[in-house]
Protein backbone atom coordinates (compact mmCIF):
# COMPACT_ATOMS: atom_id res chain seq x y z
CA UNK A 1 0.00 0.00 0.00
CA UNK A 2 1.36 3.42 -0.98
CA UNK A 3 0.27 6.60 0.76
CA UNK A 4 1.38 9.95 -0.65
CA UNK A 5 1.60 12.85 1.80
CA UNK A 6 2.66 16.50 1.74
CA UNK A 7 1.81 17.03 -1.93
CA UNK A 8 4.04 14.14 -2.99
CA UNK A 9 7.05 15.14 -0.89
CA UNK A 10 6.64 12.04 1.30
CA UNK A 11 5.61 8.56 0.18
CA UNK A 12 4.85 5.88 2.75
CA UNK A 13 4.77 2.23 1.75
CA UNK A 14 3.39 -0.30 4.23
CA UNK A 15 3.99 -3.99 3.58
CA UNK A 16 4.55 -7.35 5.21
CA UNK A 17 8.23 -8.20 4.89
CA UNK A 18 7.79 -11.88 4.01
CA UNK A 19 11.52 -12.57 4.12
CA UNK A 20 11.44 -11.55 7.81
CA UNK A 21 8.36 -13.60 8.72
CA UNK A 22 10.29 -15.39 11.47
CA UNK A 23 10.74 -12.06 13.30
CA UNK A 24 8.02 -10.33 15.32
CA UNK A 25 8.71 -6.97 13.65
CA UNK A 26 7.97 -8.04 10.08
CA UNK A 27 5.71 -5.14 9.08
CA UNK A 28 7.70 -2.51 7.23
CA UNK A 29 6.84 1.16 6.88
CA UNK A 30 9.13 2.60 4.24
CA UNK A 31 9.34 6.39 3.99
CA UNK A 32 10.65 7.85 0.74
CA UNK A 33 11.15 11.54 0.11
CA UNK A 34 11.33 12.45 -3.58
CA UNK A 35 11.83 16.13 -2.76
CA UNK A 36 14.69 18.63 -2.44
CA UNK A 37 17.01 18.10 0.54
CA UNK A 38 15.84 21.26 2.31
CA UNK A 39 12.28 19.87 2.39
CA UNK A 40 13.19 16.43 3.79
CA UNK A 41 11.92 15.29 7.18
CA UNK A 42 14.33 12.33 7.43
CA UNK A 43 18.04 12.48 6.74
CA UNK A 44 18.14 9.64 4.25
CA UNK A 45 16.35 9.28 0.93
CA UNK A 46 14.65 6.17 2.30
CA UNK A 47 13.92 5.23 5.92
CA UNK A 48 12.51 1.91 7.12
CA UNK A 49 10.58 1.39 10.33
CA UNK A 50 9.85 -2.21 11.30
CA UNK A 51 6.82 -2.88 13.50
CA UNK A 52 5.26 -5.82 15.25
CA UNK A 53 1.61 -6.62 14.51
CA UNK A 54 0.68 -5.21 17.94
CA UNK A 55 2.53 -1.95 17.27
CA UNK A 56 0.92 -1.63 13.83
CA UNK A 57 -2.53 -2.13 15.37
CA UNK A 58 -1.79 0.50 18.05
CA UNK A 59 -0.77 3.04 15.40
CA UNK A 60 -3.84 2.25 13.30
CA UNK A 61 -6.12 2.53 16.35
CA UNK A 62 -4.67 5.90 17.36
CA UNK A 63 -4.84 7.26 13.79
CA UNK A 64 -8.49 6.27 13.54
CA UNK A 65 -9.29 7.82 16.93
CA UNK A 66 -7.64 11.12 15.98
CA UNK A 67 -9.36 11.09 12.57
CA UNK A 68 -12.73 10.67 14.31
CA UNK A 69 -11.89 13.50 16.71
CA UNK A 70 -10.90 15.71 13.77
CA UNK A 71 -14.22 14.97 12.04
CA UNK A 72 -16.15 15.92 15.17
CA UNK A 73 -14.30 19.20 15.66
CA UNK A 74 -14.50 20.01 11.95
CA UNK A 75 -18.29 19.58 12.03
CA UNK A 76 -18.52 21.80 15.12
CA UNK A 77 -16.58 24.55 13.32
CA UNK A 78 -19.14 24.73 10.51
Amino acid sequence: MLITLLNGALVVQIKLEKSDISFDDNICMCFEEPCPDDEKIFRGTQTHLYLTATEAREIAKELLAVAEESDIYSQDAI
